[in-house]
Order: structure tokens, then C-alpha cells, then sequence
């Protein structure tokens, strides 16, 4: 009876994404996301100013998709927003490699398209490691 749980146990192990994101990279990887994104503590603290075209990344992992108030969301974020899905540091790694792909690939539907036109075809692991080490 153990070893069909052990099995079970290491086969989960091995199809979980595994990230090895350095918060230390990815705060310097940060530098291309600036141009449109801020990380702004709910206190006003300026964390890495930057621009207003995206949405405060304070606090984004563990956040629901699409949900920073002070944002206007295009229709492929809110498509997958009403999924509940919430960020993790595997999705967000994802999402800035490709936006438009990851839209399509969590809600459904090809035509779902990214306002976000910047993809980070590396650093993505570190730059999501970088923002759930902010708090």
C-alpha cells in the first residue's frame, strides 16, 4: 500500500514546474519592465518607480488576476480573471514570455490578445522571483 503513494507522491514532484528564480537577477531584469509598470507599497512607498501603462506589480503573486482596481484590464485578462485564476511565480514567468499566447492558452480562445506588447524572453523565472520577495 506505501508504494503506490510514494509513486504518487514522486510522480506529482516531477510534473510540478520547478522555478529557480534569483530575486537578486530579477530585481536588475526589472529595469525592462519599468517603462510601464511600478511597484508601489499600498503605504504610497515607491518601490521601483515607473511607468502607468501596466498595473502596480506590488503584491502580484498570490493576487487574482486582473485585479488591481486602479487598472483598466483589456477583454484577455478579464476572460481569464473570471477563471479565478490567481498569479503564482510559474504563470507570471509564462505570461511575460509570451502574453497573448498565455491568454490564449488559459481562457480558451485565439483571438484573446495581450495590451502588454513587451515579451521578456528570459529573465522571466527571476523577475517573478523579484516580485514575491517584494512585500
Amino acid at each position: 500500500m506505501k508504494t503506490p503513494l510514494a509513486a504518487a507522491l514522486v510522480l506529482a514532484a516531477l510534473a510540478a514546474p520547478a522555478l529557480a528564480g534569483d530575486p537578486a537577477a530579477g530585481e536588475n531584469e526589472f529595469k525592462k519592465c519599468k517603462a510601464c509598470h511600478s511597484v508601489i507599497a499600498p503605504d504610497g512607498t515607491a518601490i521601483q518607480k515607473g511607468g502607468k501603462t501596466g498595473p502596480n506589480l506590488y503584491g502580484v503573486i498570490g493576487r487574482a488576476v486582473g485585479s488591481d482596481p486602479d487598472f483598466k484590464y483589456g477583454d484577455g485578462i478579464l476572460a481569464v480573471a473570471a477563471t479565478g485564476a490567481v498569479w503564482d511565480e510559474a504563470s507570471l514567468a509564462a505570461y511575460v514570455q509570451d502574453p497573448s499566447k498565455w491568454l490564449e492558452e488559459k481562457a480558451g480562445d485565439p483571438s484573446l490578445k495581450s495590451k502588454m506588447s513587451f515579451k521578456l524572453a528570459t529573465g522571466g523565472e527571476d523577475v517573478a522571483a523579484y516580485l514575491a520577495s517584494v512585500k
